[in-house]
C-alpha cells in the first residue's frame, strides 16, 4: 500500500482486501487458540493443585502423626508392618509426588520463568529429578512389591508411563543443554503430562462415574475391568495425543486448523473440570482433614 492511494481515496485491489482478511482471521485464531489454552492450564492447575493439597494433608499429615497404616484406607499395601524397604518406596514415592506435582505447573508460566528465571531452572530440576525417581520407585512397587491392585493391565500402563517419563526427562535436559529452547519447551510439556498421569487416571474415572452414576466396565472390589483396561494406557496416550494436535495447530497456517483446536480444548477442559470436580468432592475432600 502507499499514501498516493490513501490520499486518492481509491479503492484497494482485491487482492490486499482478501490478504488482509485473511491476516486478521489467522490473528484471531492463534488468540483463540492461546486462550483456549490458557483456559486448560488454568483448570488442570487448580485441578493439580487440589491434589497436591490432598497428598499433603493426608499422606503426609498421618505420617507426621505416625498412623501410616492410615495410608491403607485408599492405598492398597500404602503401608505393610515389616516391610521397612516397601514403605519407604511408598513414603519417597509420595513425597516426591508432592513436590512435583505443586510444583510442575509452575514451570510452565512465562511470568516466572521470565522474572523468576533462578526459581524455574532449580525448580526444574528438582521436577526432573523427582520425577525420574518417583518413576522408579513406582517401577519398584508394581513389580517387586506387588502394588497397586488392577491386573496386569493397569501394570504395564503403569510401566510405560515410567518409561516415558525416564525418556521424555532425558530428551528435555539435552536440549536444554543444547540450548535449544523451543526443542526443549515441547519436551518439557510431554513430560508434564506423563507425570501427571496417575492424576489424568483419577480425574479420569471420578468424569466416567460422574457420567455413569456407576461402575460402568470396572468392577470396584478387584479394580480390574475393561474401562480401567483403556484408562492404564489412556492416561499416558491421550493427553499426548492430544498436546501433539495443539502443537501442529500452533505450526500451522490454517485457520479452520486452529479454530477446531480452540473447541477441541475447550471442550477437554469442560471434562476435565467435571473430573475434578468429581475427583475433589468424592475421593479428596473427605480425607483433607487437617490435625
Amino acid at each position: 500500500m502507499n499514501l498516493s492511494t490513501l490520499a486518492t481515496g481509491e479503492s484497494l485491489p482485491m487482492s490486499h482486501v482478501a490478504v488482509q482478511g485473511r491476516t486478521r482471521n489467522a490473528v484471531w485464531a492463534s488468540k483463540a487458540l492461546a486462550a483456549a489454552a490458557h483456559c486448560w492450564f488454568l483448570i488442570a492447575a487448580l485441578g493439580l493443585w487440589i491434589f497436591a493439597g490432598y497428598v499433603a494433608l493426608f499422606y503426609v499429615g498421618s505420617a507426621l502423626r505416625g498412623d501410616f497404616e492410615a495410608w491403607n484406607q485408599v492405598l492398597p499395601r500404602g503401608y505393610t508392618p515389616g516391610d521397612t524397604l516397601g514403605n519407604l518406596a511408598v513414603g519417597i514415592h509420595l513425597l516426591l509426588a508432592l513436590a512435583i506435582i505443586a510444583g510442575g505447573p509452575l514451570q510452565l508460566i512465562p511470568w516466572i520463568r521470565v522474572r523468576f528465571a533462578l526459581f524455574h531452572r532449580i525448580n526444574g530440576r528438582v521436577f526432573l529429578v523427582g520425577s525420574c525417581l518417583a518413576s522408579l520407585a513406582g517401577l519398584y512397587l508394581v513389580w517387586v512389591r506387588g502394588g497397586p491392585s488392577g491386573g496386569l493391565m493397569n501394570h504395564l500402563g503403569i510401566t510405560l508411563d515410567a518409561i516415558l517419563i525416564l525418556a521424555f526427562s532425558a530428551l528435555t535436559i539435552r536440549y536444554a543443554m543444547l540450548r535449544k529452547i523451543t526443542i526443549h519447551r515441547r519436551w518439557a510439556l510431554r513430560l508434564f503430562l506423563v507425570v501427571n498421569a496417575v492424576w489424568f487416571f483419577r480425574i479420569g474415572i471420578m468424569f466416567w462415574l460422574f457420567v455413569h452414576q456407576a461402575p460402568v466396565g470396572f468392577d470396584p472390589q478387584s479394580f480390574t475391568g475393561p474401562f480401567l483396561n483403556v484408562m492404564a494406557f489412556a492416561q499416558t496416550l491421550l493427553p499426548l495425543a492430544i498436546l501433539e494436535l495443539y502443537l501442529r495447530a500452533q505450526d500451522t497456517d490454517s485457520v479452520i486448523a486452529k479454530l477446531a483446536m480452540s473447541a477441541g480444548l475447550l471442550v477437554v477442559t469442560a471434562v476435565m473440570a467435571v473430573g475434578i470436580f468429581a475427583a475433589t468432592m468424592g475421593m479428596w475432600l473427605p480425607f483433607m482433614e487437617i490435625g
